[in-house]
């Protein structure tokens, strides 16, 4: 039965209070540690998947029941069997499914009757053999979910817990414990892996095939392994990434703690092929993904071996600051090697400074490289090693160290390794080693591993690692930078709303440029002065009061591309020029034999601004929906492919990172002596242009192509939208795969003084304004919300507050109360608790404004959030001494009950929604 379901003990509310106060388990603990297994269609044949899970299972205890279930024999491999789940002589907590594809539906449907709450469906034969067998996967999930049962599978190896000894596969050995998770679409692959694992001595804290991945997916996983202790990094092999917003969710919660390290078979379809758009032609989905990932700090590699090199390394060694290395070495080409691979990846060596130069000219010998690679010469002994990586290490220009040693007649690597030890840690600089050789070097490499540095066979392989290294340090700083706070564009969502409501009552998919510039002034984006007309005279008319030279370009309500037929006509100087060009555009669309496309011209001011010619767009993708694009532009911006790609919304620090992937950033920061482009308000620009995304739903796609960029201003010459069609219905239209700025909880709010404040969602722009906040606390407020003190320092501290103020409004939403001129005087948070139907709060107020009801407002908003959100309960661990948060509480219907896991100075405030 349902927990929840009509009936159900569990369904009364006071259960949920006096019964599930404390989270013991996770709706997934019954896949990874089950207290009982069934295993459906148990097997004595040899060699038959049924056989060998169920011998997997009994011959590595991991502290459980084992039920066989196999309705034609008394016992299966000497345990008794049961003809069924109903059969059993007590409900069991999972259920590992082997019987044919077709009985799957009625053995799930068994455990919903018995209150199996997980399922690990190794059967294979279901979307993977066609429209039948998805049709039959739709079953069971349609079963599954109305029960409440969790679903690893199907088509998957099943479920392994090293730790515990829980083997839940048909794999042909258990995998060594150890401390790193691999998750994987392949069972082959996984097989494959634990070969090779044993045959490494590499351990695993869970290893997990996913199938199909019909219910848990890829954050699901991630949610689960963030909490497990066992688990220090999580590798995966993808091969398509499901549900891309759970993924990224998770994914970006998880990243700053525990290591997510992805390799990406195959290239997924591309996006979706809309309407001859340079932005869609532009965004295939492979690139897209990598675009997420750097998005959520994800670290992509290219091969399996990287994906256990960069678990290794993480795990020992600290993540660099920025990407130049210093290589130390005792031959020159290794050095060289190692050199050529850094700089391709994007890396830099590290130039010397003279304080480091000068300090190895003390005790290296005169012929030494005087430059980096820092060549030590082929007789170096362990002091001259250890001497040179002490000096290089101390160089402020370097962000990490690569020691190579190479096995000459003179050489000692075991000695030079030992020597090596004391420098594993060097602060922020990781350190690496690669002892090249075999046999002969093999002692030092276990003594350098055994301390902590990781060694490779060879000095490029190490170099690759490096950069995998700086840049997966670049893509999580980028998560939590503080951008600046960028002004909105007043009235935009009005304006904008109705140029594309008029287009859509006229059933138009497609706003001509004059619309398509009106749309982008409402969000502040400069577009050239562009004026409207239908006839000849009009359109000198127009030249003449604009001044000459000026541009025509084809007026139309379908055609896509003006420059395709011929409708552009630039720098004309003159009426005749004007004229001529108002005929040749018409007479080339009655050629072509779509005269009815004409609709007249646009005359604009010919802009003879010198700069570069950017493209800023947005098309979708059919996984991550609306993708923004920013690059060089102009008529060849599908040659010179200069992009990065990005996701809505944007702030400051997200678009100078999109900036970034891009060749052309160069040339905007002024080369050869010309002035920079204002990069402050390209960004500004680009963060409101990916709101216009955000707020615009039936917009599907956008170019801004060319925008000029020049030292003296930034300017959009031409621009294209296209609607989504009259068929698509709103709620169809495609989801950001990040949610927005909840602007539906801003709020305004008068205390009791009379004061009015406004309360609403925190952005990242507010980290220095909550720095001020917590100057404000005395430190009893600050014990109350911390259960103890908290120094001053720690609780201002950047890496704290950047974690407070960049909120994944799908996960946790802070609600800051904000006095006019931008003072904050409180916040209040909501989280919910992985795993479960719970969200938890927690409430801070100034000093100055307590007993104002601001606290009880900003609780009565959380609850109304929760309810939103679909949770069950809302939660939250007070202080007994905290009479006033618990009197807040128990005025918003919360019970006040004792606290079992925690002191017994804590209680729990619990309200069921």
């Amino acid at each position: 039965m349902d927990p929840r379901a009509p009936g159900s003990r569990k369904s009364d509310p006071s259960y949920d209070v006096l019964h599930q106060q404390q989270r013991t388990r996770q709706p997934l603990d019954v896949l990874f540690k089950p207290r009982s297994v069934a295993v459906v269609g148990a097997s004595e044949r040899p060699g038959s998947v049924g056989r060998t899970v169920l011998w997997n299972l009994i011959s590595n205890p991991f502290g459980g029941t084992v039920y066989p279930i196999n309705p034609k024999r008394p016992n299966v491999l000497g345990i008794r069997a049961w003809p069924s789940l109903r059969a059993l002589p007590e409900p069991v907590d999972l259920a590992v499914v082997v019987t044919p594809a077709a009985a799957v539906p009625d053995v799930i449907r068994e455990c919903a009757e018995v209150g199996v709450q997980g399922a690990i469906i190794i059967s294979a034969g279901f979307k993977e053999t066609g429209p039948e067998g998805a049709a039959l996967e739709q079953e069971v999930l349609q079963i599954a979910r109305a029960a409440g049962i969790r679903i690893i599978g199907p088509n998957c190896l099943g479920v392994m817990r090293p730790p515990t000894g829980f083997n839940a596969t048909f794999a042909g050995s258990m995998a060594r414990p150890g401390n790193v998770a691999f998750i994987s679409q392949s069972g082959a692959l996984l097989t494959a892996i634990l070969d090779w694992s044993l045959r490494e001595s590499v351990g695993f804290s869970a290893f997990v095939s996913v199938g199909s991945m019909l219910d848990v997916g890829w954050g699901d996983l991630i949610d689960y392994l963030a909490d497990d202790p066992m688990t220090r990094s999580i590798l995966i092999y993808m091969e398509s990434i499901g549900d891309a917003r759970a993924f990224l969710s998770a994914a970006r919660e998880v990243a700053l703690t525990k290591p997510i390290i992805v390799i990406k078979a195959g290239r997924t379809a591309q996006a979706a092929q809309a309407a001859a758009s340079h932005t869609g032609t532009l965004t295939g989905s492979d690139e897209v993904l990598t675009a997420a990932f750097r998005r959520s700090g994800v670290l992509r590699v290219e091969s399996i071996s990287d994906l256990f090199y960069m678990a290794e390394t993480l795990a020992r060694q600290p993540r660099p600051s920025g990407r130049r290395l210093t290589v130390l070495t005792n031959a020159g080409g290794p050095g060289v090697l190692a050199t050529d691979a850094l700089v391709a990846g994007g890396g830099e060596l590290a130039v010397l400074g003279d304080d480091t130069r000068a300090a190895l000219n003390t005790f290296l010998p005169p012929q030494w490289s005087h430059a980096n690679p820092v060549d030590v010469l082929g007789d170096a002994d362990p002091e001259r090693y250890a001497r040179a990586l002490e000096v290089a290490g101390k160089d402020p220009n370097s962000d990490g160290l690569l020691v190579i040693l190479t096995p000459q007649d003179m050489t000692e690597p075991t000695q030079t390794a030992d020597r090596l030890k004391p420098y594993a840690k060097l602060g922020h600089k990781p350190v690496l080693a690669s002892w090249m050789g075999g046999s002969e070097v093999a002692a030092g490499e276990r003594i350098l591993n055994d301390a902590g540095i990781p060694t490779f066979g060879y000095p490029d392989t190490a170099a690759r690692i490096f950069n995998y290294m700086w840049r997966y340090a670049y893509n999580l700083a980028g998560l939590y930078e503080t951008p600046t706070l960028t002004e909105e564009a007043t009235g935009r969502r009005d304006v904008a709303r109705g140029l594309v409501d008029a287009a859509r009552a006229q059933g138009r998919t497609l706003l001509t440029e004059f619309e398509s510039k009106q749309l982008l002034a409402a969000y502040g984006i400069p577009t050239v002065e562009t004026r409207l007309a239908t006839t000849e005279d009009g359109a000198v008319a127009e030249a003449q009061s604009l001044g000459f030279p000026v541009v025509l370009k084809l007026h139309s309500f379908t055609v896509t591309h003006k420059t395709d037929v011929g409708g552009v006509r630039l720098d004309l100087p003159d009426v005749d020029a004007v004229r001529a060009a108002f005929r040749g555009i018409r007479e080339r669309l009655v050629e072509l034999g779509q005269g009815d496309a004409f609709a007249g011209v646009t005359v604009q001011p010919m802009v003879r601004l010198g700069g570069y010619e950017l493209i800023v767009g947005s098309s979708l993708d059919p996984q991550f929906g609306p993708v923004l694009l920013f690059g060089a532009g102009g008529t060849l911006v599908e040659v010179f492919k200069d992009r990065g790609l990005g996701f809505p919304p944007l702030n400051t620090t997200l678009a100078r990172r999109m900036m970034e992937q891009t060749r052309i950033l160069q040339a905007l920061k002024g080369v050869r002596g010309a002035k920079p482009v204002d990069l402050p308000e390209l960004e500004r620009l680009l963060v409101r242009f990916g709101q216009l995304v955000v707020e615009q739903r039936w917009v599907k796609e956008v170019d801004i192509n060319p925008l000029l960029a020049s030292p003296e201003r930034l300017l959009a010459l031409d621009a294209r939208v296209v609607l989504h069609p009259p068929s698509v219905t709103e709620a169809e239209l495609p989801r950001l795969v990040i949610e927005p700025y909840p602007q539906q909880y801003v709020a305004p709010f008068r205390m009791k003084s009379g004061e009015e404040l406004m309360l609403r969602p925190i952005r990242p722009e507010d980290e220095p304004a909550m720095a001020r906040f917590h100057k404000t606390l005395s430190e009893q407020t600050v014990f109350l919300r911390y259960a103890g003190l908290m120094q001053l320092s720690t609780r201002v501290a950047h890496e704290r507050l950047a974690r407070i103020c960049f909120n994944d409004y799908a996960r946790e939403l802070a609600l800051v109360a904000e006095r006019k001129g931008g003072e904050l005087l409180g916040v209040g948070r909501l989280t919910r608790l992985r795993g479960t139907e719970d969200a938890e709060y927690a409430i801070l107020i100034s000093d100055e404004v307590q007993h104002q009801g601001l606290g009880t407002e900003m609780l009565r908003r959380l609850v109304e959030v929760g309810r939103a959100w679909g949770m069950r309960r809302i939660v939250a661990d007070i202080l007994a001494g905290n009479r006033a948060m618990q009197n807040v509480s128990k005025q918003l219907g919360f019970s006040i009950l004792p606290h079992e896991e925690l002191a017994p100075d804590m209680v729990k405030a619990v309200k069921v929604l």
